[in-house]
């Protein structure tokens, strides 16, 4: 944890003191070892980060006193649609798209998502909160992703995408594909299923003004996929 998130309800009034508990107060403990009077680095969720001082530290939580000092590491600029990966994979994709910068996520459905993936209990509010936070704690950054859900396929394409903002970027394994590389402005990136697109969702995609990229002759998992994309499209905010 490299920055202590905190909730604004857990803020005074005056936003100059806080108090945390459960799973954040015990790795300031166990973890950093903290005692009164160390400094520790904090943010609050969608808001500043700043210092935060511990007051009081035991069992049952930490006292802080804050001072804010700046705003939150800067928006990628990619509105990221990823077909909806398996389960298992699930936490830690979450993790690692609020860590990179991407403020707006969509998982999508597509003919090779397994039908059983959107009755996972990985997909409850409370869990891709936790795995967000996460990532949000890891890179020091306190603006919460936005994700939201298509669960049909065509009419997500053609009623919303059809109006992506930005770069329309669609990645697809080709050899007449050319790389995805650094593009300046907001993007919209479309990450297809770990079986690819059917020649209709490709078709459709195409239709809305995606084209298609690729990363090279490898095939990769989704869960490589997606960093190294992020990183090829947006060098200089990684």
């Amino acid at each position: 944890m490299n920055l202590l998130l905190l909730h604004p309800d857990e803020l005074s009034h005056d936003r100059r003191l806080a108090r945390v508990t459960g799973r954040r107060a015990e790795h300031v403990r166990r973890v950093h070892r903290a005692s009164v009077g160390r400094q520790l680095r904090v943010g609050v969720v969608d808001g500043p980060v700043g210092e935060g001082r511990v007051e009081t530290l035991d069992d049952s939580g930490v006292e802080l006193s804050l001072v804010w000092s700046g705003a939150p590491p800067a928006d990628l600029g990619v509105h990221l649609v990823l077909a909806l990966p398996r389960p298992k994979v699930l936490g830690r994709l979450l993790r690692d798209v609020a860590c990179l910068g991407v403020k707006r996520l969509t998982l999508m459905n597509a003919a090779r998502v397994e039908a059983s993936y959107w009755q996972n209990h990985r997909l409850a509010p409370a869990f891709i909160r936790e795995q967000l936070l996460l990532g949000l704690e890891q890179a020091r950054d306190t603006l919460l992703p936005r994700v939201d859900f298509a669960r049909g396929f065509r009419p997500f394409v053609e009623d919303r995408l059809s109006q992506a903002e930005g770069h329309r970027l669609l990645l697809h394994p080709s050899s007449e594909a050319p790389h995805l590389t650094a593009l300046p402005g907001f993007a919209t990136l479309v990450i297809g299923p770990e079986g690819g697109f059917i020649p209709f969702e490709l078709s459709l995609l195409q239709a809305s003004g995606f084209i298609a990229h690729a990363l090279g002759p490898r095939i990769l998992r989704v869960e490589t996929v997606v960093p190294v994309a992020l990183g090829r499209l947006r060098p200089d905010l990684l």
